[in-house]
């Protein structure tokens, strides 16, 4: 009954109720995994220049701050985490961070093939501590993702909700298996 409760909220995109004024970002969001994503967010860091701007396991360190160099970003507004495995776990490493700082809302940034379960895991993580977020696509040519991740990905968030565990272990022990049989 829950789970399917779980699954109901995910197809139609768990939204937590927000407040009714529309927030302006206060930090810039590039979740890990390509290195177009850093590209696209050093030039949206020019055009924000009092914003602090968060990576969360990305290119190595010292790539990435080259990239910001290159487009006149300096270090110290850079942040750097790489505590994060999955997408999930992106936002569940940092959104205690990013509340302890004050922050409300960011700029997500992540591939657009990759927007759809970034924005249901972030409206549910972060949602539930009152972070807004504004996503910016970087263009794609892959394919949207599978809506069954889409699930599994909000199913894991609302788990972390609960249990304060992401259920990684869980995903990456259900990958090796599936690969054997």
């Amino acid at each position: 009954m829950v789970l399917t409760a779980v699954a109901a909220s995910l197809c139609v995109g768990f939204k937590p109720i927000r407040n009714s004024i529309d927030t302006t970002p206060e930090a810039i969001l590039v979740l890990g995994g390509h290195e177009e994503r850093e590209h696209f967010a050093s030039k949206i860091a020019q055009q924000y220049p009092d914003l602090p701007i968060w990576l969360s396991s990305g290119s190595p360190q010292e790539y990435a701050q080259r990239i910001f160099a290159k487009a006149g970003i300096k270090s110290d507004r850079l942040n750097f985490d790489y505590r994060a495995s999955d997408t999930v776990t992106n936002f569940t490493t940092l959104v205690d961070e990013l509340q302890a700082e004050g922050i409300d809302s960011v700029y997500l940034i992540t591939s657009e093939n990759h927007m759809k379960r970034a924005k249901i895991i972030g409206d549910i993580v972060f949602g539930s501590r009152g972070i807004d977020f504004k996503p910016l696509a970087v263009p794609s040519t892959s394919p949207p993702e599978p809506m069954e991740k889409c699930w599994r990905d909000g199913a894991r968030s609302v788990f972390w909700l609960i249990t304060g565990h992401t259920g990684a272990i869980l995903v990456q022990y259900s990958s090796k298996t599936l690969k054997f049989l």
